[in-house]
């Protein structure tokens, strides 16, 4: 006869959203529970890898930082006075780990045309790439020409979620109240820079 399941048997963050869902797995982290430090891992990676290629660094540097600061958090788990503050944490120690290893010859590297044309392309229609790489190539140029603040502004909060404002405004040491507005405004600057580039359709 198979086990009944009641609701005792879900994880006690289960339901639970940003920063109160984190602080709950970090506690249960701490208690050696493999599934609750799965779910931080698997939720935030993708935010703390967007931070680390924030700083410069290239795929694989920025894949090695990542794994760095799990490690260190893993290590120092007993020592996080605030687990809701877990994400602000995390972002601050990846651009620390990021700006620590970052050096100017650790860039992507770009491939010789030669050996690109040897390459199968899984791509469209050389008219629709050429298209696309010429969308991305007006946004970045007029995602560059906003201030850093608001290039990580942007960065945490599209990955982060409205949810994680919080976390946000402690990462940036911002008011929780002026995230908002103030993603709105870099949203707005960064749509006038991409109608000056041709890039806004």
């Amino acid at each position: 006869m198979d086990e009944l399941h009641t609701a005792d048997d879900r994880p006690p963050w289960d339901g639970l959203e940003g920063t109160e869902r984190h602080a709950v797995c970090v506690e249960a982290a701490r208690e050696g529970n493999r599934e609750a430090t799965n779910v931080l891992v698997t939720e935030l990676t993708p935010l703390l890898w967007h931070v680390a290629r924030g700083q410069g660094l290239d795929r694989a540097a920025a894949e090695d930082v990542v794994q760095t600061v799990w490690l260190a958090f893993l290590k120092n788990i007993t020592n996080i006075n605030e687990p809701k503050a877990l994400v602000g944490y995390l972002v601050v120690t990846t651009r620390r780990e990021a700006r620590r290893t970052w050096t100017p010859n650790k860039r992507e590297t770009h491939l010789s045309d030669e050996y690109a044309e040897q390459l199968e392309s899984d791509t469209g229609l050389p008219e629709d790439v050429m298209l696309t790489d010429d969308r991305d190539r007006r946004l970045w140029l007029a995602f560059g020409r906003l201030t850093t603040r608001c290039q990580e502004l942007l960065r945490l909060t599209v990955l982060a979620g409205r949810a994680e404002y919080r976390a946000v405004a402690e990462a940036l040491a911002m008011p929780h109240g002026s995230i908002g507005p103030t993603r709105g405004r870099c949203l707005t600057l960064l749509r006038n820079y991409l109608e000056t580039e041709g890039g806004s359709r």
